[in-house]
């Protein structure tokens, strides 16, 4: 399997420090408010990347972390405190935020078929692990206070920019524009291990430690939380690529740093999601969210599919157009599985052949465009209709689009005899409509439907054909 790596700005050929087993940490939300899709196209890539290690034998220990303490708006160690921001907004503790947002964030991954990682760890749960490290790297010289607050010294690092070749006159103080200095570093690019000095008087969560009453700050949490579940060790570090820096960076300096040796051998990096006018963000007010999406008829199995028509690592354009032609592309898949039927012997060879060319394909860099394309020659194989449900089951062990359930539905409500593609779009497009309350829409296609010689029925049941 080649994958490209972060690390070393190329494609390499993968491989983890024990033989058969792959210690992979995801960087996980900050429970705040509710994820969006942009967001979720991240959690989408790297949960297909970790059911095809597991589709190609390995056995992966995959850990995340659950931001609910300690991050602040801005890279420079300042502005709002998103915990806090959110608390504030909703009237509620910072806790009672957490545990909501935490619990929205794994309801939408369920609806997008999003595996729930091995081991699940929230920041407020591991500060003692945090003073350990902290106070290791004080010990070693990587750390040092200033202001009342602990600081990592990034000029101890031979190389800090490990991920782009930054020039240092560009990244004066962060990635952002309008971020003050902060005059307790000694250097530009040092950050906040621990705060005890903040300027939100009316912080809730704060813990005793060696150098006072405060708080962890945002990357030393990843580096804790993994080095803890995955071991000295890593071998796949994921998530966007808005996180490469400073935080990602931040967390190689300082694992190492107390480590001693190379932390992670691969990064994984998902582009943005972007609308017409940029990256898709909750501060723009671009703020589209799985709930959204269902109300305005959309299955959130259309918007992992719309996800995997791109690769991961090219920005993918979100319009409510390219939505629904991923949509009609979705339910015309399903409707072409579900005229299936699971009969016949199955040819070997011509099996192999097509599992090859999908595992060619993820091979390749994760190429979910080329894995889906390979589904579709499924289709069009000569393949018996057993040997083709049983290969798409194969697959969507990795793709998740729910295809085999999703078929089995359709075809538990059609009549007798296959229903052609067209009608089953109008079908589709229908129900949408409704779901929308688009009722002038809806007579329309059951009009279309009609012209093409099938029947709309409701019933308590739910939505019925009848051959005309």
């Amino acid at each position: 399997m080649k994958l490209y790596n972060s690390l070393t700005r190329s494609r390499d050929e993968f491989t983890t420090h024990t033989p058969g087993r792959v210690e992979m940490y995801t960087c996980g939300p900050t429970v705040y408010h509710y994820a969006h899709i942009g967001n979720l196209r991240t959690y989408i890539m790297e949960d297909v990347l970790e059911k095809y290690l597991r589709w190609s034998g390995y056995d992966v220990n995959r850990v995340m972390n659950i931001t609910d303490v300690g991050h602040l708006t801005s890279d420079g160690d300042t502005g709002d405190d998103k915990m806090l921001k959110g608390a504030k907004r909703e009237h509620k503790t910072v806790m009672e935020i957490a545990k909501f947002y935490t619990d929205a964030f794994f309801a939408d991954c369920e609806k997008l078929n999003i595996r729930k990682p091995d081991t699940v760890v929230p920041a407020t749960g591991c500060i003692g692990e945090f003073i350990k490290v902290i106070s290791s790297l004080l010990e070693k010289g990587y750390a040092y206070e200033a202001g009342g607050n602990i600081y990592f010294d990034t000029s101890k690092l031979e190389k800090y920019y490990i991920f782009n070749d930054f020039a240092e006159e560009d990244l004066a103080v962060g990635v952002r524009e309008g971020v003050e200095a902060d005059g307790n570093k000694r250097n530009k690019t040092d950050f906040v291990l621990w705060f005890t000095k903040s300027k939100f008087e009316d912080q809730e969560l704060k813990w005793e430690s060696p150098w006072g009453l405060g708080y962890p700050g945002w990357h030393i949490e990843c580096s804790c939380i993994s080095m803890k579940n995955n071991g000295e060790y890593l071998d796949l570090h994921c998530g966007g690529i808005d996180n490469a820096f400073p935080h990602h960076t931040n967390e190689v300096a300082q694992s190492e740093s107390y480590l001693g040796h190379p932390w992670c051998g691969f990064w994984f990096h998902v582009h943005h999601l972007n609308t017409d006018s940029g990256k898709m963000s909750k501060s723009k007010g671009e703020f589209l969210t799985v709930s959204l999406l269902e109300q305005k008829g959309y299955d959130p199995l259309a918007y992992r599919f719309f996800c995997l028509q791109s690769h991961y690592r090219n920005s993918l354009v979100f319009s409510y157009e390219n939505l629904d032609n991923a949509a009609a592309a979705y339910s015309k898949l399903v409707a072409r599985i579900a005229r299936l039927e699971d009969k016949g012997s199955i040819d070997g060879a011509e099996y192999s052949r097509l599992r090859e060319s999908f595992k060619a394909a993820m091979d390749n860099d994760l190429n979910t465009s080329l894995a889906i394309t390979a589904l579709y020659d499924v289709l069009k194989s000569e393949l018996s209709g057993a040997g083709k449900l049983r290969l798409i089951a194969d697959f969507d062990r990795v793709l998740s689009l729910g295809l085999i359930e999703a078929a089995k539905k359709l075809g538990a409500d059609k009549p007798d005899g296959d229903i052609p593609a067209e009608v089953s779009e109008l079908l589709e497009q229908r129900k949408a409509a409704r779901k929308e309350k688009n009722f002038a829409l809806a007579d329309e296609l059951r009009d279309k439907i009609a012209a093409l010689g099938y029947a709309v029925e409701e019933t308590r049941e739910g939505t019925k054909l009848r051959k005309l």
